[in-house]
């Protein structure tokens, strides 16, 4: 017995009917079927532990937690400097010259490491989006063998009508001639 274009077995058929190849069974279709890959578990060497501070610092600095902190600084800062008496003023008001460098730096730093973090969490998410793609397409794969066993059931169906010499549209019961039957 020959195989099917698609690898599957040919399905005997009567004269009426078309020739269709048996679908691929439960267990054969489990045997092709790879299994997914887990895409929260990053490849071996992918993150280094630099990475990770980084990857730490940018879910840190983006809460609003770090933001309370630096306007509670800034407000103490601040108000120190201009409320407290000159001798124990440490930044001249109106110029902050101290407390700008401060934050100046605080942003050079934060800046390129926030970034470094975000596109190791774009890397996760890439990962992620290949992860919901595989899934995607091994759910049209599982569609499609649902489908073709509907198909071949369907073919035996109509192999099984015409074997029993009953015409398609009595058997449908929208033949035209045929009335509901009134006992």
């Amino acid at each position: 017995m020959f195989k099917a274009a698609n690898g599957n077995r040919p399905m005997n058929t009567t004269k009426s009917s078309t020739k269709r190849a048996l679908p691929a069974s439960l267990e054969e279709f489990k045997k092709r079927r790879r299994p997914l890959r887990n895409y929260t578990k990053p490849e071996p060497g992918e993150v280094k532990p630099l990475d990770i501070l980084a990857v730490w610092i940018t879910e840190r600095v983006g809460t609003i937690g770090f933001f309370l902190v630096i306007f509670l600084w800034t407000v103490l800062w601040l108000g120190w400097n201009l409320l407290a008496p000159k001798s124990l003023q440490f930044d001249p008001p109106m110029g902050f010259v101290f407390w700008l460098f401060i934050s100046n730096v605080i942003q050079i730093l934060l800046m390129p490491l926030i970034m470094l973090g975000q596109n190791i969490q774009g890397r996760h998410s890439e990962r992620r989006a290949q992860f919901d793609l595989e899934v995607n397409v091994r759910a049209e794969e599982e569609i499609e063998v649902i489908l073709n066993h509907l198909e071949y059931q369907n073919a035996l169906l109509i192999a099984m009508v015409h074997k029993l010499g009953v015409d398609m549209e009595e058997a449908k019961g929208t033949s035209a001639s045929s009335k509901p039957r009134t006992p």
